[in-house]
């Protein structure tokens, strides 16, 4: 009996210092946060939220897009900061730095492996979505946007004041500013324009030493890491400074969809050999689902479909279709003339009657699991190749390919003006994704997708096989706790980087020699 009473009193004394011990460190941080705010009035209750607060889990949980990363074993961030002002940014850095706390920082939350909220050690979760502010200047033709605002956001206030000027971004409106830049991101106008992170023209930052920096005073090294080598390994950038491109008054869209059975395939070789090739104001990207075969309804099939943004009316658009893809077939009743934020209603999947005021909408338009990964393409793929990646597709029935042309501007930039580097040589890019509904098959749909990874090897680029930064795939390789050699973060980081990675690590050294920053696929320290 006696021995049983010291157990559950052992077990009480342990429960009691671990309950102290969360205790002082809530009340430690908080002090710590408050002595480090100068003069900004916003109670510390409505900017820090500890795990024991009400709001918490909902504020964690509105940017969680990938489900996979919202189940009860996933470690959550000690606090929360959800920051209305940069002090409030200088101030977590600095405390979580005295309480050997990791950074996470989420400006949208759509992190492939969910790696802007989630970590395997002890951390503090900046999530930037108060930080939206967004000053258009048509006369000057740019904007400066905080990280925390969305590209719906940014669209929606560059359309506002102006139907003649847009910004080469995502189709996916809920997408953050700030992740999207810091990784290159691209879209429909890409080819005519280059990528988000090609547009920037200043930054502001917040550094490991807690000191907020603009281009002038970063310098041009971190200011050319932070456009494509993703932020979260340099500090926390909180705003860019962006430049504003011209759209025609009219653009016009059209998509082509055919099956296996009724000429993909045929179509499919064909857009290979020319989608890189087209005028830079025309784009047609290709993507892939399983369907139901018109003739079985029990059989699947693959499609198809050609979907196209042309920077101008159909009247033009027709006869270049018919100069350089004729067998699309393209007719004038296959296109529809609008506006260019119309045409980003269109690609976000809304009507283009809607207004555009739907673009403001934080909220994601489908949550679900999914897995992604990414390819390069510099030569067509072979009719046995292709064969092969159909039955693959056709064992998962919710599996989807984007197949991205390059060419245009993105041939004319070089491959080291920016940490991204995959410019000319590629014809195309190839994300590929599939979803599920149900924790449980989560195996199955990841042995799946990289069986079908392992199946592509072949048919895309090599030594090294390129992947892009915003697909974030942590099966490509991830940092140790700690600290990770550059050559042991080569093996992901030249996918992602090819020969910017050494510079971007040299930059790392100069700007966060500790190694703060840090995540399972941040940028590494070099030392020579």
């Amino acid at each position: 009996m006696a021995t049983s009473s010291s157990v559950i009193l052992s077990l009480l004394l342990t429960l009691l210092a671990s309950f102290s011990c969360v205790t002082s460190l809530d009340d430690n941080f908080l002090q710590c946060f408050s002595s480090n705010l100068l003069n900004y009035t916003k109670p510390i209750s409505e900017v820090v939220l500890a795990k024991n607060t009400s709001a918490y889990s909902s504020v964690f949980q509105s940017s969680v897009r990938n489900l996979r990363f919202l189940n009860t074993s996933t470690e959550k961030p000690e606090f929360i900061i959800t920051p209305f002002h940069e002090s409030h940014i200088q101030a977590a850095i600095v405390c979580a730095k005295t309480y050997d706390m990791q950074i996470r920082i989420r400006s949208g939350g759509h992190d492939y492996e969910g790696l802007s909220y989630v970590s395997e050690e002890k951390f503090v979760l900046i999530d930037l979505a108060h930080l939206r502010s967004i000053s258009v200047d048509i006369e000057k033709e740019n904007a400066w946007v905080e990280s925390g605002a969305t590209l719906g956001e940014l669209y929606y206030k560059i359309a506002e004041k102006s139907n003649v000027y847009g910004f080469p971004a995502g189709s996916c409106p809920t997408v953050g500013v700030g992740g999207h830049i810091s990784g290159g991101g691209f879209g429909t106008i890409f080819r005519k324009y280059g990528l988000a992170a090609d547009t920037v023209v200043d930054a502001k930052i917040v550094d490991v030493n807690g000191n907020i920096l603009n281009r002038k005073s970063m310098g041009e090294d971190l200011f050319w890491a932070i456009r494509g080598g993703g932020g979260a390994s340099f500090g926390v950038i909180f705003a860019w400074k962006v430049r504003l491109v011209q759209v025609p008054p009219k653009v016009t869209v059209f998509k082509v969809a055919e099956t296996l059975e009724e000429g993909a395939n045929m179509l499919f070789q064909k857009w290979q050999r020319i989608g890189h090739k087209l005028p830079e104001d025309l784009f047609i990207h290709a993507v892939t689902g399983v369907v139901n075969a018109s003739s079985n309804n029990n059989k699947k099939t693959i499609q198809i479909s050609f979907d196209s943004l042309y920077l101008g009316e159909a009247e033009k658009l027709v006869p270049m279709m018919e100069e350089n893809f004729p067998e699309l077939d393209l007719k004038r009743e296959n296109c529809t003339e609008m506006s260019w934020i119309q045409s980003v209603l269109y690609f976000a999947g809304f009507s283009t009657s809607e207004s555009p005021e739907v673009l403001l909408n934080r909220t994601a338009q489908l949550k679900s699991f999914f897995k992604a990964k990414s390819d390069y393409v510099k030569k067509p793929i072979s009719e046995t190749g292709l064969q092969g990646l159909y039955k693959k597709l056709l064992e998962a029935e919710t599996s989807e390919l984007i197949l991205t042309p390059y060419g245009g501007k993105m041939s004319e930039i070089k491959d080291s003006e920016t940490p991204f580097p995959h410019r000319r040589g590629n014809i195309y890019k190839i994300q590929y994704m599939v979803t599920w509904d149900e924790e449980e098959e989560t195996k199955q749909h990841l042995r799946w997708i990289r069986s079908l990874y392992s199946y592509m090897a072949p048919y895309v680029s090599k030594s090294p096989r390129a992947a892009y930064f915003n697909y974030r795939d942590l099966d490509l390789g991830r940092n140790k706790n700690g600290n990770t050699s550059f050559a042991q973060a080569s093996v992901w980081g030249l996918k992602y980087f090819k020969n910017n990675f050494k510079r971007l690590a040299k930059v790392k050294t100069e700007t966060d020699p500790s190694n703060f920053f840090r995540n399972e696929q941040s940028i590494p320290v070099f030392y020579l």
